[in-house]
């Protein structure tokens, strides 16, 4: 399969991961659990609609792990971070289209990630917690394992059954919202963080400030899973 169509085929996944995810908290309405399904409902259309194209991976941290795992290039990586990137800001300039055609006002936190006391605020939900930069880290770098310990392991050629992947990946991203999205609004994907962070505006919060962390805490959860996967399913020849 050529790159370009790989390409391509992450930009549009990951538009689709962060219009219908991001969207859905938006415009939704329909608490954390509507969130938490959305964003599932969104990689098992994509898995099984894209996968066979690209592997739709839709998510910086899970290229990044796959090549810590060693199954893809560092070049092939950053083509996919290039088209992941863009497609997620693309879906967030199209919410903010919407939002600004639906005289919604100031875009307040607008679906961005971020932790403390200052975005549990700014949410304007008391159901947010107010988690600590560290208890933040841990979360994002934990639950980022496990979701590629999962990818991993369901498109592993040698053991697994390729037929269910992606369910078992959009049924386990539905899992990790349901336990991150009271903390930081669960990012587990520097893509959606990014594209979000740039369209949000919360009085006595800034998104980009807390950015750093939704970057570099999901990269490192994937990278010690490509790692941890390699000891634990070698590749036997």
């Amino acid at each position: 399969m050529k790159i370009s169509n790989k390409m391509f085929a992450e930009c549009l996944g990951t538009f689709v991961l962060v219009f219908g995810g991001c969207g859905t908290a938006l415009f939704g309405h329909v608490g954390f659990l509507g969130v938490a399904i959305a964003f599932g409902l969104t990689v098992i259309a994509m898995a099984y609609g894209i996968g066979h194209i690209s592997g739709a991976h839709l998510n910086p941290a899970v290229s990044f792990g796959v090549w810590a795992n060693g199954r893809m290039s560092v070049k092939e990586m950053l083509l996919y971070w290039v088209a992941q990137v863009a497609g997620a800001v693309i879906a967030a300039s199209a919410l903010y289209a919407i939002w600004n055609a639906a005289n919604l006002g100031a875009t307040g936190v607008f679906a961005a990630n971020g932790f403390g006391t200052e975005f549990a605020a700014a949410t304007g939900n008391a159901d947010y917690l107010s988690v600590s930069c560290g208890g933040a880290f841990l979360v994002e770098a934990l639950l980022t394992f496990v979701f590629l310990m999962v990818i991993l392991g369901v498109t592993d050629d040698s053991h697994a059954n390729g037929k269910f992947g992606g369910l078992a990946i959009g049924l386990t991203l539905v899992l990790i919202h349901l336990i991150s999205i009271p903390l930081t609004n669960t990012s587990v994907n520097p893509a959606r963080s990014i594209s979000q962070a740039l369209f949000s505006n919360a009085e006595g919060w800034c998104a980009c400030s807390q950015l750093w962390l939704f970057v570099v805490a999901p990269l490192v959860g994937a990278a010690l899973a490509g790692l941890a996967y390699r000891c634990l399913a070698p590749k036997t020849k």
